[in-house]
């Protein structure tokens, strides 16, 4: 299983700067083939299965090409999505669910109860989602019937629903489905709103969607990830440009419609070209942390964790990450800013400014002892790259020996995966965000729920 970002295993944490991350796209004009719409997305597609790496960019890819059972609405409610109705039993243990009519899979076939089931099964063998913590108390997943499919509990499970719709179950064909956890599906056959083209995927270079004109929406008006899924273009390409200069360049010159993270450098450019509109889509913003690697020195010794939680000036990486202050902000509650669960607890750690001197001295109560602590750099996210760059700046003012690996993030995503000591090309730290949504769903973010491999 790929170490994604989403994934808590055997790692350390420590709370960071709050981020809204705008979307820059061409306002009031059309595209030369208007439609056709041409993104900059951020990252490079390189696992396009949502069970074998929870990349942001492969949860995109797989939101475009596949549907789920149930998701949540924009008040973080669940909602039916390939479900048509479903019923509990009295004992509560017994759910039995029914396909809503027009699902079809992208090779013309229909979808059917069995491909659900699989594709519940999968989930539940995904450590980086809570399909562990519900299979636990799952004693059956069978077919009824072509389109009916039921799940048997041990016990009663009041939260079931909530967490197949908080963990995006994204169901597979039977066949893909079926594969073995730690073997990636490749097919990109769903039964979603958009295609993959596979003739004209160009990886490195481009991926292509286009719209599945026999895809059924629900009814429902679209919010959040529910309701009804309605395409208005004909086809979707994803550029893949790492230079961010390029991509404005590109934007600006009317040759992509959008760019998913821009440089935050580039914000007065933008702000001031009328035919360019800055959009924060994400109103709950990212949360920015550190993610360390607690198998390996020095990070195995809590007290060295614990030492970053200290050293890390919140207001100096936000500025780093994120010059512009309309787009910033701290975060201390470890359930994120805007959760139902955020509270002032456990915060007594914080202090304006860091507190390097204590983060030196729980080092030396670690015992540390010089070990090379290799930070991961994304040189093509931004905010990423510029925080990685004074997180090293900032470990060696106390005499750590810091030292940064650059590398694109499809490279970095797969170093990760290297779970031993950096001489080995291992790695100590790595810096990432998680919507700030997410912290606030206990059963269904593995950064709540670190199971470790056993």
């Amino acid at each position: 299983m790929i170490i994604s970002r989403r994934d808590a295993i055997k790692m350390g944490m420590a709370a960071g700067a709050a981020l809204s991350i705008p979307s820059v796209l061409r306002a009031q004009t059309e595209p030369a083939d208007a439609r056709t719409v041409r993104m900059v997305m951020t990252g490079s597609l390189n696992a396009v299965d949502p069970y074998f790496s929870t990349a942001n960019i492969t949860y995109n890819h797989a939101y475009a090409i596949y549907d789920t059972l149930f998701d949540q609405d924009s008040n973080n409610m669940p909602q039916s999505q390939m479900v048509g109705k479903w019923g509990v039993s009295d004992d509560k243990k017994t759910y039995t669910f029914e396909l809503r009519d027009g699902l079809g899979w992208h090779d013309g076939t229909p979808v059917t109860a069995a491909d659900c089931v699989a594709s519940i099964r999968r989930w539940g063998q995904n450590t980086s989602s809570a399909g562990p913590l519900a299979m636990e108390r799952i004693e059956d997943i069978s077919k009824k019937d072509d389109k009916t499919f039921a799940i048997v509990l041990k016990k009663p499970l009041g939260l079931l629903i909530e967490i197949m719709a908080t963990s995006s179950i994204f169901v597979m064909r039977e066949q893909n489905a079926s594969l073995p956890p730690t073997e990636q599906v490749t097919a990109n056959i769903g039964s979603g709103p958009f295609k993959f083209n596979h003739a004209l995927a160009k990886p490195g270079a481009s991926f292509t969607y286009d719209r599945n004109e026999q895809y059924v929406p629900r009814s429902e008006p679209p919010s959040g990830a529910a309701g009804g899924k309605v395409v208005k273009v004909d086809r979707v390409i994803w550029e893949n440009i790492a230079d961010q200069q390029t991509a404005l360049a590109a934007l600006q010159a009317g040759e992509v419609d959008f760019v998913q993270e821009p440089a935050p450098d580039f914000y007065p450019v933008i702000d001031s070209d009328p035919n360019l509109e800055l959009q924060v889509l994400n109103k709950g913003g990212l949360d920015m942390f550190l993610r360390m690697n607690a198998l390996q020195k020095p990070f195995d010794n809590v007290k060295a964790r614990q030492a970053m939680l200290h050293l890390i000036d919140q207001e100096s990486f936000s500025h780093a990450a994120m010059p512009d202050p309309r787009y910033v902000g701290t975060v201390t509650s470890r359930w994120g800013n805007t959760s139902l669960y955020t509270n002032d607890e456990n915060t007594g750690w914080y202090k304006k400014g860091g507190d390097p001197e204590k983060a030196k001295q729980l080092f030396k109560e670690a015992g540390y002892a010089g070990e090379k602590v290799v930070i991961l750099q994304p040189t093509d996210i931004a905010w990423s790259n510029n925080a990685s760059q004074l997180l090293a700046a900032t470990l060696r003012k106390i005499g750590v020996n810091a030292e940064l690996a650059p590398s694109d993030s499809g490279a970095l995503r797969t170093r990760r995966e290297n779970k031993g000591p950096v001489e080995n090309g291992g790695w100590s730290i790595f810096i990432t965000n998680d919507s700030d949504s997410n912290l606030g769903n206990p059963i269904g973010s593995s950064y709540l729920d670190p199971v470790g491999e056993k």
